[in-house]
């Protein structure tokens, strides 16, 4: 989870490799209304992201079991309880960064339907995972091959 730019789609396919399981990239489970919207430079609201949200849902329910890793925002806990309902062993990893490197990364990307003008909306909605939820925040400006190890090792535990 974290915002656009955070790393967040890097991370989670070398993970989902190094697990062995399946990875779904979630800006893939968008409706198109939502990523025209966002290419529009619209922020998307929670009625926007409740079909979003359902799919990822639905995704994660089909594996539950086997485990998998998604990609998405996650950005606020009702998000994550949303998700969590469906995948009740889920856990969250935060990619957090500093808003600079954030900058720089989302204009360097290229080919990416958001903005980087949607960055203050998203830090806006940020809701930082609370002590109850099960996951972990991690420095994104680690390497990947870094953080990639370090949550193989707190799944394990």
């Amino acid at each position: 989870m974290g915002v656009s730019g955070s790393g967040k789609t890097t991370v989670g396919t070398r993970l989902a490799e190094a697990l062995g399981v399946d990875y779904a990239e979630g800006d893939e489970f968008h409706p198109p209304a939502n990523v025209a919207k966002m290419a529009a430079g619209t922020p998307l609201d929670d009625a926007d992201r409740e079909p979003w949200l359902d799919a990822l849902a639905g995704w994660l329910a089909e594996r539950s079991g086997e485990g998998a890793v998604v990609t998405c925002s996650a950005l606020k806990r009702v998000y994550r309880d949303r998700l969590r309902a469906s995948a009740p062993d889920a856990f969250f990893l935060h990619l957090d960064l500093p808003r600079g490197e954030l900058e720089r990364r989302l204009a360097d990307r290229q080919g990416h339907f958001m903005p980087p003008s949607l960055l203050d909306s998203q830090l806006g909605t940020l809701e930082p995972l609370e002590p109850d939820e099960d996951g972990s925040t991690v420095d994104g400006t680690r390497s990947p091959e870094d953080l990639v190890r370090e949550t193989v090792a707190a799944l394990e535990r």
